[in-house]
């Protein structure tokens, strides 16, 4: 692969985890298409490491992403299985056969009504010759009920795998628990329908660093997600997995059922994935894993309605676009095993994300200034359930400041004005970034990383933003046009406060009684497997507890 690209194969498993999913790789292509502008700075990205080359049966080149997705029957609505861009092989074969054919047609889903103009890529031409998607209105938001309504990007035909024997929609035939979840992938129709597609990808990549498993942890998905991870880890060791355990939005009481379901699938979740990844990390705008339900969290300058999840996906496909930004790198990047080693020391193999989405700027204000505005509190708006970072201890973070203009990275002050801080007197982005990760967390270990390239958040993305220009940098009063790109400030923590929220999940899953919910049990859980759990959270939930830093 050109470059000598360090590869990584994407898993995605789950409703909740397309719809990041297609936020996601909607804002990989938004940027792909922005890498010809002469405005924009020389590639930073490289997205060789998330995409493939190809070519169809008729000889056109295919630049489509290296990515498999498990879903359940009735989550494509029109997207077609197969993808549209290569024609299908068997449909091929079936031509070529003279003999009497009997073709069994399933009734097609229909399109979203009011999507199908958005979907033909209706837009308007604008003043510096770029085609521009129209946004989504607000109004309309609501109508998006499956990923595959917003998905702007094509698909190659071994990316979507469909399990047939669960429902998306309906009350019955639903893939709720753990238990379920494992069983699909210890079928051996789905574990060799999985491991072909992992062989197709893996086999063509010259340098292979690792994969990254968007996975809810909510519903049957868990179980999903820790078998794929097991089957990673045994097959491919030495290679990076990197798991991001996605929840929707906020949940209500008066849903028990449901929220026990919640509870257990997540703790299941959250600790095999431990057992079998490099390293995990829970994402949710919602304020608590556990059964007390929570205010979901607040962003400064953003108004997103929770309920949605074509609102929080987008979110939390930010931050993720953010974070993940240490192993996507053009030069010098950080090997996935490196990050989670660093941040995974002493059995800490969880980790919490935060991010400021969009990171607040104003117009003749530098870096410093901005920075120094925070004062001593922790900036980031939490993004794993876990509670408020305020108060709690650091032991390792990766962080990563984009989307900001050269010119504003240093303070140009007046020759001979003494400087107001520490920071206004360094001379370089990169060395305000390391002073302030300094300040505010001494001694602890920091990975920083400083990068023009903003995040893009042009249509599909949903119109989020109270009070941005279209640069993204924030101002008082209304946007003046769409906003196109954001400076982001993100944030991986290995957090003190994970023994809080961990030690709340074991007790509340110590509170239950499990003869209530046998159904959870006779999917494939057995007593002593609670216990286990029970223990193994304990012992997690130990790491986060005291200790010390990388550094003292």
């Amino acid at each position: 692969m050109a470059g000598g690209a360090r590869e990584v194969l994407t898993l995605q498993l789950g409703h909740f985890a397309g719809f990041v999913g297609a936020h996601w790789w909607n804002q990989q292509d938004a940027a792909l298409g922005r890498a010809t502008d002469s405005k924009e700075p020389p590639g930073e990205l490289c997205p060789d490491v998330l995409y493939r080359t190809g070519r169809t049966l008729h000889g056109q080149e295919t630049y489509t992403p290296r990515l498999i997705l498990m879903d359940l029957k009735g989550s494509l609505s029109s997207l077609k299985e197969e993808g549209g861009l290569y024609r299908d092989k068997q449909l091929d074969a079936a031509i070529a056969w003279q003999g009497k054919l009997t073709t069994h047609k399933e009734e097609l889903y229909p399109k979203n009504p009011y999507l199908q103009d958005f979907l033909s890529a209706e837009g308007v031409l604008s003043s510096d010759g770029v085609w521009r998607v129209k946004s989504i209105p607000n109004g309309k938001e609501a109508s998006i009920r499956v990923w595959s309504d917003f998905l702007r990007v094509h698909l190659h035909p071994r990316s979507i795998c469909m399990i047939q024997k669960y429902n998306h929609d309906g009350e019955a035939g639903r893939l709720e628990a753990f238990g379920q979840g494992e069983s699909v992938l210890k079928e051996p129709k789905y574990q060799e329908e999985l491991e072909d597609r992992l062989h197709f990808y893996v086999e063509e990549c010259d340098y292979l660093q690792g994969f990254q498993i968007l996975c809810d942890l909510h519903d049957g998905f868990s179980g999903v997600g820790a078998k794929a991870a097991e089957l990673l880890q045994d097959e491919y060791s030495g290679r990076g997995i990197i798991t991001w355990g996605l929840l929707p939005g906020p949940y209500h009481r008066g849903e028990a059922q449901r929220n026990i379901y919640r509870l257990l699938n997540t703790a299941f979740g959250l600790v095999h994935l431990t057992a079998h990844s490099s390293l995990v990390c829970p994402l949710s705008l919602g304020g608590s894993l556990g059964l007390r339900p929570e205010p979901p969290v607040s962003f400064p300058y953003l108004h997103y309605d929770a309920t949605l999840p074509f609102h929080c996906s987008a979110i939390l496909a930010t931050a993720l676009d953010t974070v993940t930004v240490p192993y996507r790198l053009c030069s010098s990047p950080v090997s996935m095993v490196h990050l989670a080693d660093m941040l995974s020391f002493c059995g800490k193999k969880v980790v919490t994300a935060g991010a400021i989405i969009p990171f607040p700027l104003a117009p003749g204000q530098s870096l410093p200034d901005s920075l120094m505005q925070f004062g001593g509190a922790t900036p980031w708006t939490p993004l794993s359930a876990c509670g408020e970072p305020s108060g709690t201890r650091c032991f390792a973070q990766s962080v990563v400041l984009r989307g900001i203009d050269r010119a504003c990275h240093t303070s140009q002050l007046t020759p001979g004005t003494p400087p107001p801080s520490a920071l206004h007197a360094c001379t370089t982005g990169e060395e305000i970034l390391a002073q302030y990760l300094q300040q505010q967390q001494p001694g602890v270990m920091s990975s920083s990383h400083l990068l023009l390239t903003p995040c893009r958040v042009a249509p599909p993305y949903p119109h989020l933003f109270s009070s941005c220009s279209p640069p993204g940098m924030v101002l008082d009063g209304s946007p003046k046009g769409a906003v196109e790109s954001i400076p982001v400030f993100g944030a991986l923590c290995s957090s003190s406060s994970l023994h809080q929220t961990l030690e709340a999940l074991a007790r509340d899953l110590t509170k239950l009684d499990l003869r209530r919910w046998a159904s959870f049990m006779d999917a494939g859980v057995e007593h002593d497997d609670v216990a286990e759990l029970l223990q193994e959270l304990q012992s997690l939930a130990q790491c986060y507890q005291g200790g010390d830093s990388l550094v003292d």
